[in-house]
C-alpha cells in the first residue's frame, strides 16, 4: 500500500522523531482496515497532526480514518475522552478508537465553516452553540485541568518569545502572563467540565443541516476556556469593532459564563497562539495576533 502522506504530517513526523511512526503507516492503515472493517480512501492533503483518510464501512457508511503523529505531551487519549463523552454531541461521532495506536474512525462531515466563509457573528452564534453542547461534568477520565493548560501555556509564551526574537512587546507577554496566573488560580473542580479546548472555525465541519466540531484537545477546566479561543481569532475584526471587550461580553450573555473568564483566557490564547503561528511561517496571521495582543496590552497599562 502506497500512501499519499502529506508534507506537513511527515516535517511533523519526522521533527519529533517519529520516522518509525511514517515508514509503519501503510502496515497500521492496513491493520486497522481488516480489524474495524473498513476501506480507506484518498488522503485529506490539509492535515498538520495527524494523517486523515476518507474510509468506507462494510456496510457503504462514509468515515474518516484518523492517526495521530505520535509526539510528546501529544495524548491521542485525551481527544478519544473528549468524542466519547460527548457522544456525537457538538463534536463529531467516534465509531472506533484504539489510543495505544493512536487511531480514531470517525463519522465523515462536509466543509468546513472557514471553507463557507460565513459572517463572523454568524459564525460566533454557533461556535458558541457547539462548545456548550460538550459541556458536561467530566471528573475522574484522566483529563488535564484547565489549571494544567493555564501552567503550559505560560511557560510556552515565556520560552517562545524569548526563543523568537521577543516579537511582541514585554508588556504584552507580562500582561497574558498575569491574565493567566489569574486563570489557573480560579480554577474549580467542582465547577470545571468537558471542554473542547480548540473551538473556531476551521475545526468546525458541516453536518447536515448545522456543524459539528472536530480535533478537540480535551480538557476539565472552566467552559470560558472555550470562549476565550474565539476572542483570540479574528483579531483585526476585533480591534475593529471598537470596544473588543464587547465580544466577551456578549458571549458570556449567550451562555451564561463569566466575560472577565473569558477575556483573561482570550488574552493568554492569543498571544500563544500569536508565537506558535510565527513559529511554522505563518508571519501574516501571527502579526495580526500578536498587533492585537500588544495593543489590548497597552490600553490595560
Amino acid at each position: 500500500m502506497v500512501l499519499d502522506v502529506p508534507p506537513a504530517v511527515s516535517a511533523k513526523a519526522r521533527l519529533a522523531g517519529s520516522h518509525a511512526w511514517l515508514a509503519g503507516l501503510p502496515g497500521l492503515v492496513a491493520e486497522l482496515e481488516h480489524e474495524w472493517g473498513f476501506t480507506a480512501g484518498r488522503s485529506y492533503g490539509d492535515g498538520t497532526e495527524a494523517y486523515v483518510a476518507e474510509a468506507v464501512l462494510a456496510g457503504g457508511e462514509p468515515a474518516v480514518l484518523k492517526l495521530i503523529v505520535p509526539r510528546l505531551g501529544n495524548d491521542p487519549a485525551h481527544e478519544i475522552t473528549t468524542l466519547r463523552l460527548a457522544g456525537g454531541e457538538g463534536c463529531a461521532r467516534l465509531l472506533r478508537h484504539d489510543a495505544s495506536r493512536a487511531a480514531l474512525l470517525l463519522e465523515r462531515l462536509g466543509p468546513s465553516m472557514a471553507d463557507l466563509r460565513m459572517p463572523i457573528l454568524h459564525r460566533h452564534r454557533i461556535l458558541s452553540g457547539l462548545a456548550a453542547a460538550v459541556w458536561r461534568p467530566a471528573a475522574g477520565q484522566g483529563l488535564p485541568t484547565g489549571a494544567d493548560k493555564g501552567r503550559w501555556l505560560a511557560a510556552m509564551v515565556a520560552r517562545s518569545w524569548e526563543d523568537l526574537g521577543r516579537p511582541c512587546a514585554e508588556r504584552t507577554v507580562e500582561h497574558a502572563l498575569t491574565c493567566v496566573t489569574r486563570r489557573i488560580a480560579a480554577h474549580d473542580d467542582e465547577r470545571a467540565v468537558l471542554v473542547h479546548g480548540d473551538v473556531h472555525q476551521w475545526n468546525a465541519l458541516s453536518a447536515g443541516d448545522g456543524f459539528k466540531l472536530v480535533d478537540p484537545d480535551g480538557l476539565l477546566a472552566e467552559a470560558e476556556y472555550d470562549l476565550g479561543v474565539l476572542m483570540r481569532e479574528d483579531p483585526v475584526e476585533l480591534m475593529a469593532a471598537g470596544d473588543p471587550r464587547e465580544r466577551a461580553r456578549w458571549l458570556a450573555a449567550r451562555t451564561g459564563t463569566d466575560a472577565t473568564a473569558i477575556w483573561e483566557w482570550g488574552v493568554t490564547e492569543r498571544v500563544s497562539t500569536g508565537l506558535v503561528l510565527l513559529s511554522i511561517g505563518m508571519d501574516r496571521e501571527a502579526r495580526e495576533m500578536l498587533g492585537a495582543a500588544d495593543r489590548i496590552a497597552l490600553q490595560a497599562s
